[in-house]
């Protein structure tokens, strides 16, 4: 009896690898089919970023990131030169940074080969400002800087950087923190959409958003030890609005609610919990979860709530001046089209549900059962309508960022 046992998980192992061969195998022929389409199809190219697994191997990445990013490869820049590092303002502090980086290289690298991609690092990084003054470094934009050269190399990283750093990032690296503290100022009000008994606890711990900044500013680079959760994220990130960084903040505090909850409903107590993120985290899941969040509450709905300045200043309102080819590429326009896909696959099994209440429930039960089912798909209906302009209104309070 054991051994048909063990024979047969050895049969259902073999058959799940073959499966997921299978599906990756397809997916891969899939980015390629989007890759060598003419044009490009950037908005299935999107779809595959966002879907489980993103893109699966680095040498995908090389062939999509540009494309995401709009970055035409056949123009690259020259590789920076290390002229750049002369009466240079920022340069002891990029070099700090970058000295401090040693856990962001894979263990067991060579020192000398380390040695090396931490002075290409350093010259990405002169380059890019120089090439854009108005752009300012902060502590934590290395991390970011690393993930694309460990991926990309020197060359497509200079180029890649650029573009993101004068999009998705620049709120960042602007003179003063303003715009981070607004982006910061989104969590809240995603968590209270969401649940709001964990909204209300952190409110009365004080806790405020902290503990989330290098999570936003590093794209979570700075605080996961596994290099493939990193990529697996930036696929996302990339292929989304500028915000998505702060909605998936908001699922990972969604998902520890219970310890939140369970947490002394005081500041460095739940500090203490949340800064510390874990490295298990079901990523996937959160993924999809972030971006049906997107979906249901988008930035313009909360914008009064997360005590909006100047929006009109802030990458993430700009988005839509993004070097896009169409209104297919969009970011939101995938995710909108993966929710009401989701949707749909939800009603059918409903209706499958529905069908068997029918056969095996009594009446009445099956009169509250489609009242609650209509109710969902009314809500699901509203979540999908995003409005189009922002409010702006005036903050009660200012998040301090550092002490």
């Amino acid at each position: 009896m054991w051994c048909e046992i063990v024979s047969l998980l050895r049969s259902l192992g073999s058959a799940l690898v073959s499966y997921f061969d299978a599906k990756k195998k397809r997916k891969v022929a899939e980015i390629y089919q989007a890759l060598n389409s003419d044009p490009i199809d950037v908005a299935a190219l999107r779809r595959m970023a966002i879907s489980e697994g993103g893109l699966l191997t680095d040498e995908i990445r090389c062939k999509v990131w540009p494309k995401l990013l709009s970055v035409n490869t056949d123009d690259l820049p020259p590789l920076p030169g290390k002229e750049l590092r002369e009466d240079n303002k920022d340069y002891q502090q990029v070099l700090l940074d970058v000295r401090r980086s040693l856990r962001r290289f894979p263990p067991g690298m060579p020192d000398d080969q380390r040695e090396g991609l931490q002075e290409e690092l350093i010259d990405i990084i002169l380059h890019v400002l120089k090439r854009n003054p108005q752009l300012h470094y902060y502590q934590g934009y290395h991390d970011i800087v690393v993930t694309f050269l460990l991926v990309v190399g020197d060359r497509l990283a200079t180029a890649l950087v650029e573009k993101l750093s004068t999009h998705h990032l620049r709120d960042f690296m602007d003179p003063t923190m303003d715009n981070t503290k607004h982006i910061l100022n989104y969590l809240m009000p995603i968590i209270d959409q969401v649940n709001p008994e964990v909204h209300d606890f952190m409110q009365s711990a004080e806790v405020g958003t902290i503990f989330a900044l290098s999570w936003l500013i590093t794209w979570f680079g700075h605080v996961l030890s596994d290099f493939r959760h990193v990529v697996r994220l930036y696929d996302f990130f990339l292929a989304c609005h500028p915000l998505m960084p702060i909605y998936f903040a908001a699922v990972i505090v969604l998902h520890r609610q219970r310890e939140v909850l369970e947490c002394e409903c005081d500041m460095a107590s739940v500090h203490h919990l949340l800064s510390q993120i874990p490295q298990d985290l079901p990523y996937e899941s959160l993924i999809s979860k972030a971006g049906d969040l997107f979906v249901q509450f988008p930035p313009s709905e909360l914008a009064k709530e997360a005590a909006q300045q100047q929006a009109e200043r802030t990458a993430a309102s700009t988005f839509k001046d993004f070097e896009l080819a169409s209104v297919q590429q969009r970011p939101d326009t995938v995710l909108r089209q993966r929710f009401r896909e989701r949707l749909r696959g939800e009603e059918r099994l409903r209706g499958e549900e529905r069908t068997k209440s029918i056969l095996t429930k009594p009446r009445t039960n099956r009169f509250v059962k489609l009242a609650v089912m209509g109710l969902t798909v009314a809500l699901g209906a509203a979540a999908l309508a995003v409005v189009k302009s922002a409010l702006e209104w005036a903050p009660k309070f200012e998040l301090q960022i550092f002490p």
